[in-house]
């Protein structure tokens, strides 16, 4: 009888496929940095372990690969924090659409400079021209920056405030690549990433002298009415 109940028995179910990994988005990475930005700023997290893993937040491609930063430190809201210091940049409103700017030098040069305001990325394209990007007086509405430069037999560069945050990764091909690494005191600072890719070519960004970012906080005091 039991052999008769065994036989009758329906074959199992074949294993589900495994779901692809979720990408993360722009939102998920600043999430994570506003949490490790608390940590550092409450002495969970030293200086050198803080920029450690704000480079891998920047380099992280999937959702899977975020949480593991911040899996032992507590979550938003999960116990008091301190009230935190106006940040270092221009209050916008997250829900406002941005677009990518695009500058394209092709046997010319294409510069952007002076006193406006940045997106959260921007696409430098230099064939056989120069494109150069001035950040000393922008306006920055957001805490992460992203420019991705191509350069093909042509040259990029990009000059940043001394006191901001700057890093980068990429590839140079019979060419150059070179980013002047830059961690900022503030915690709250504007964080600029460089991606880039050079053929015959040359990419640079670093600081300029004596140039830095002054009066964003009176700026954000004025914006939110104290």
């Amino acid at each position: 009888m039991d052999l008769e109940k065994h036989a009758q028995q329906p074959p199992p179910a074949p294993p589900l496929p495994a779901e692809p990994a979720l990408r993360a988005s722009d939102a998920d990475r600043d999430r994570v940095a506003d949490i490790l930005r608390d940590a550092v700023a409450e002495g969970r997290l030293t200086a050198e372990e803080h920029a450690e893993r704000v480079e891998s937040v920047y380099r992280a491609k999937t959702v899977a690969e975020l949480e593991p930063l911040v899996q032992d430190l507590p979550a938003p809201g999960g116990g008091a924090r301190p009230a935190p210091a106006p940040a270092a940049y221009d209050a916008v409103d997250p829900s406002a659409p941005v677009a990518a700017e695009n500058l394209v030098a092709v046997f010319s040069s294409s510069t952007r400079k002076g006193r406006w305001r940045i997106g959260s990325r921007t696409n430098a394209f230099a064939l056989f021209g120069s494109v150069e990007i001035d950040l000393t007086e922008a306006l920055f509405g957001q805490r992460l920056t992203v420019i991705n430069a191509t350069s093909l037999f042509g040259n990029v560069e990009v000059r940043v405030p001394e006191n901001i945050t700057l890093r980068g990764g990429g590839t140079g091909i019979f060419g150059n690549f070179e980013v002047d690494t830059l961690e900022a005191h503030d915690p709250e600072a504007p964080v600029v990433v460089i991606n880039g890719y050079s053929v015959f070519g040359n990419i640079e960004a670093k600081p300029k002298r004596g140039k830095r970012v002054t009066d964003l906080h009176g700026r954000v005091r004025k914006h939110l009415g104290h």
